[in-house]
Parts: structure tokens; C-alpha cells; sequence
């Protein structure tokens, strides 16, 4: 049997050599599959993220140099930088301080390389090497169902290796051929590739025994993968440290028995219910449940999106912010993705699209600017987990209380409905009471304007007739000259009278009527001072002074 099972593993890690050799990679280290086998790697290799200017490349580099994670100043222009988009080049640099690994390494007594020559005793002894631990997993299984039978002569007997060792081991050895089976340092049999799986195994063994309460679950694999694409393989271990073991991150998601995860999911659909209830609802009612596609982007935070320049977008901001950014980038994905769950009735079509976001909706442009536009703060998430708790320790409401309840809300849905129905005594009706027209005119306008903009001849001849008024000169109307002479002729006359009230207050000629001019009595004295006799002077004249005299004698 193991004869069999080992040269089946060599025949298929000489075909994926094969194959390997004709691949091309992309500036990632994924492969480029051909367009057959597209939509088995759902893989985009067409990045779209941005390019920093070198000025801004210095900058940054002078931040990491200086770099103080208890520093305010230091934490807002990093998360300036993120929101630029961090080069790839200095990401490794960028999370390394973001974790603080150095502070961590230098703080614990826990030596790496002597956990795993500790580690390294028990695998020679199963005949297991680290550099072929996948052709291994036929032999660790093999040997674990031998040690399941024969427990009692297993434990008589002295060994370096447990069956918990094993289990793990093997455990192990099954995540690595599902963890990026496209990457450069994890596929097939190159040295490369052969290099990758044992520090991927040496790292989360190593974590495996640092941490036994947490021990190792599904999904670690890949947080480690993708730590040791841009850390070494001792910082790769103690930045999945940082990340496990701090409250900030992702302590409050492993553990062995998956409770904490299970509680997540809860805080989600929370979430999804306040801010998503019409999507909340539909997928309820279709019957997709949010921990079939929950638990998966939680546990590998999300490695599955097609875009790899998105997903190290997300890490940025998952390392900077913890576990709300968690929430933040799932709760986009929802966003996003919600006219489309909308039109589906299927669970069977809704699940691959949550576990598979499109390409279109995964690219740079797309989801990162709405990344950042959605908020999720530390006090709603607290406000979520205390919901959640409050839920899960009261239950449900009894039963009895129900019917009560909704009688109640009966009753008060009866009286609210003949309130309304019912108009206060004395009232005064509404608008399109008191205007019974109104609605009939607003059907008229509504029929004109539709004649006017359907009806081509009708809008014609509108346009002529405007046109025709446009062009006719304008003419004075007779009644509009009559009554400019009737003021014209109203003015003399009160001209004339006012006039005549000055003339008699001075003695001054004045006009009258008829065109008579009399002299008022005049008093005259001599040279010598002696009073002459008053003479009245009259004389007829057969002209009328015109209106010009009478403003001169107006002026004297």
C-alpha cells in the first residue's frame, strides 16, 4: 500500500513539474493559467492598483526608519500612505512595523529554531521529512489508523512522537496542497516550490506548539502563506503571532473549537440586519445562511478574491485597523454584490457568487475606494457582540407572550387607522379638497405638454406662431393716444389755475379764461413821496398768450 500511494505521489509531482516549467508568472507569483482553465484558478492577473511617485517613495521610507508604533503622528501618516497605496516592494517593511515583531521577538523566551529542532525528532522518527511533507501524508495517516488500533501497545512503548503529533502533522500536511496550489513557492516540485511548503509547514508548526491553546485550524495556512510572501520565515512566525494572539486582530476568531468564529458570524448577521434589511431578509427567506460564506472569508481574510493587488489592499487595512476592518471589507463585498443577490431565488446561485466575487467588482478601482467609504467603529462593534451575547444568554420570548403582543399592536393599529380615517370635527379639508379642479387642470397641462412634445405637426405650428409674433412690428393703439392728450390737456388746465392763484397773490398779469389780461390796482408815488390815484387798467385782447408766457409770468 504505501509502495502504491508513494509512486502515485511521484507520478503527479512529475506532471505538476511539467507543467510548471511551461507556466509563466505573473509580477505576484501566481500563475498564469491558460483561458481554459481560467475559471478553475479565478485568478485576475491584470493589476490595476497605484503607482507611487519616488518623491513619495522617500517619504515613506524616511517614516519606516524613524518609526514609533506608540506615536499618534507616526500611525496617521502610514494610514496616509495606505490610503495611497503601499508599493510592493516595502509592504514586508510596512506590516513589520505595523506588528511591531521586533518588540515582540526581543519580549519573549520562546526560541524558533529551538521548537523546531524539537520538532524535528519526531518526524524522523515516522520516517518524515519536512521538504516532502506532502509525499508524507499517506504514511502519517497509515501510521496514525495503526496507532488509533493498537493504543494500548503504543502507550507501553517509548516514543518521541504522540498521536495528537501526528494528527497534527497530518493536518498540516492536507492544508498545505489546498493553500495557493497556483503560487510560485507552493506549486508543484521546483526547489522553489519544494523550499515554500517546508517553511510553510516549519511556521505554523512551530505556532502549533508556542500556542497550544489555540493549537492550529483551517485557515492559518493561508494567513501564513501570504506572510511568508513578504516576511522571512522567522518573521512570517511571529507577525502570525502578533496577528493570533492580540485582541486587536484575530484573537477573537480562532480557537479550537470554532465557537469564536461561530460568534463572529452572529455579529455579522447583526450587522447585515441593521444596515442590509431587505438583503437580510431575501437571503433568509431563500435559506443561505451567513456562515456558509462568512466563516470562509474570516478564517483566510480574504485570499479568495481574484485580485491579488485587493487583497493585499485588505491586509493593509486589516493590519492597521484589526477586526473592524474585517467587518469593513465584508460588509463592502455585500454592498457590492447586493443587486445581484437581489435577482437571484437559489440558494445554489448565491452561495458560488459570495464564495466567488466577480472580477468586475474585485478589482482595485472598484473595491477599494469603497472599502474605505465604509465605516465600521469599535463602539458598534462592541454594541453587536453585547447584542449577540444579550441574545444568545435570554433566548428567544416565550411564546405566551407573543399572542399578547400582537393583540395589542391589533388594537392599536385599529385606533390609528380611524384616527386617520376619521377628520378632526371643525377641521379644515386638505388642498385638493377645497380645489376639486385642480386635479382636472394638472390633467390638461399634462395632456398639452405630452400633444406638444409627441405631436411633431402640433409643435410646428406653435414654433410658426411664435415665430409671427416675433416678427410683427408694433403698433399704437387710438385709444392709447387719446388718453396721452387727455392727460396732456389735464396738465395745462391745473398749470393755468396755479398760475392764476400766484398772479393774484403778487398783482401780476394773469391769463384768464377767455384770453382776458387785467392789471391788479397799483399804488405809485412821485419823486417827492406824495400818493397817486389808483387806476384800473382793462383791455381786451383778441389773442390768447401762449402756455410759454405763462411760465414767464410764473417766474417773475
Amino acid at each position: 500500500m504505501r509502495r502504491r500511494s508513494s509512486s502515485n505521489a511521484n507520478r503527479r509531482s512529475s506532471t505538476i513539474r511539467r507543467r510548471s516549467e511551461k507556466l509563466r508568472f505573473d509580477e505576484f507569483g501566481f500563475a498564469v493559467a491558460k483561458r481554459k482553465d481560467q475559471k478553475l484558478h479565478h485568478r485576475c492577473h491584470d493589476y490595476s492598483y497605484p503607482q507611487l511617485s519616488s518623491v513619495r517613495v522617500k517619504e515613506l521610507c524616511e517614516l519606516l526608519s524613524y518609526w514609533n508604533g506608540a506615536s499618534f503622528i507616526c500611525k496617521s501618516q502610514i494610514e496616509r500612505f495606505i490610503r495611497m497605496g503601499i508599493p510592493p516592494s516595502l509592504r514586508g517593511r510596512v506590516w513589520k512595523c505595523l506588528l511591531s515583531i521586533d518588540t515582540l521577538r526581543e519580549n519573549n523566551n520562546f526560541n524558533y529554531q529551538t521548537c523546531l529542532s524539537e520538532v524535528r525528532g519526531p518526524l524522523v522518527d515516522l520516517g518524515v521529512s519536512e521538504y516532502g511533507i506532502l509525499s508524507a501524508i499517506a504514511t502519517l495517516s497509515e501510521t496514525q489508523n495503526d496507532l488509533d488500533l493498537n493504543h494500548q501497545q503504543s502507550s507501553s512503548c517509548k516514543s518521541s512522537y504522540s498521536i495528537d503529533d501526528i494528527a497534527l502533522f497530518r493536518q498540516i500536511a492536507l492544508d498545505l496542497q489546498r493553500s495557493f496550489p497556483s503560487h510560485r513557492s507552493l506549486m508543484g516540485d521546483s526547489p522553489e516550490a519544494i523550499e515554500g511548503q517546508a517553511k510553510l509547514f516549519r511556521v505554523l508548526i512551530a505556532y502549533a506548539k508556542y500556542n497550544p491553546h489555540i493549537g492550529y485550524s483551517q485557515g492559518m495556512s493561508y494567513i501564513a502563506a501570504v506572510l511568508l510572501m513578504q516576511l522571512g520565515e522567522e518573521e512570517a512566525f511571529w507577525a502570525l503571532s502578533a496577528l493570533l494572539d492580540k485582541p486587536k486582530y484575530l484573537a477573537e476568531l480562532f480557537d479550537l473549537s470554532l465557537t469564536k468564529i461561530q460568534h463572529q458570524v452572529m455579529v455579522f448577521e447583526q450587522f447585515l440586519k441593521h444596515r442590509k434589511p431587505r438583503l437580510s431578509q431575501h437571503m433568509e427567506t431563500v435559506g443561505v445562511l451567513s456562515v456558509h460564506f462568512v466563516m470562509p472569508w474570516f478564517l483566510t481574510l480574504f485570499t479568495s478574491l481574484p485580485c491579488w493587488d485587493s487583497v493585499l489592499a485588505v491586509w493593509d487595512l486589516i493590519i492597521l485597523h484589526g477586526l473592524s476592518a474585517i467587518f469593513r471589507t465584508a460588509l463592502t463585498i455585500i454592498d457590492l454584490l447586493e443587486p445581484r443577490l437581489m435577482d437571484l431565488h437559489d440558494e445554489g446561485a448565491i452561495l458560488p457568487l459570495l464564495l466567488r466575487v466577480p472580477v468586475e467588482l474585485a478589482q482595485y478601482p472598484v473595491l477599494v475606494p469603497a472599502l474605505w467609504n465604509t465605516e465600521v467603529q469599535d463602539w458598534e462593534l462592541k454594541c453587536m457582540n453585547n447584542l449577540v451575547l444579550d441574545e444568545s444568554q435570554h433566548g428567544p420570548k416565550a411564546e405566551g407572550e407573543k399572542p399578547k403582543a400582537t393583540a395589542s399592536n391589533q388594537v392599536r393599529t385599529r385606533e390609528e387607522k380611524e384616527n386617520v380615517s376619521a377628520p378632526p370635527e371643525g377641521g379644515k379639508t386638505s388642498d385638493k379638497d377645497s380645489l376639486p379642479g385642480a386635479k382636472s387642470v394638472l390633467t390638461r397641462v399634462i395632456r398639452l405638454a405630452q400633444r406638444y412634445l409627441f405631436d411633431p405637426m402640433g409643435r410646428q405650428r406653435v414654433e410658426e406662431s411664435s415665430s409671427q409674433t416675433q416678427v410683427r412690428p408694433r403698433q399704437r393703439s387710438p385709444a392709447a393716444g387719446c388718453a396721452l392728450r387727455s392727460r396732456t390737456s389735464a396738465s395745462l388746465t391745473q398749470a393755468r389755475a396755479k398760475a392764476r392763484r400766484q398772479s393774484q397773490q403778487r398783482g401780476g398779469v394773469v391769463q384768464g379764461s377767455c384770453g382776458d389780461v387785467t392789471t391788479a390796482p397799483v399804488t405809485v408815488r412821485d419823486a417827492a413821496g406824495c400818493e397817486k390815484t389808483e387806476r384800473e387798467l382793462s383791455s381786451r385782447h383778441q389773442t390768447c398768450v401762449p402756455l410759454r408766457n405763462v411760465k414767464e409770468s410764473q417766474l417773475i
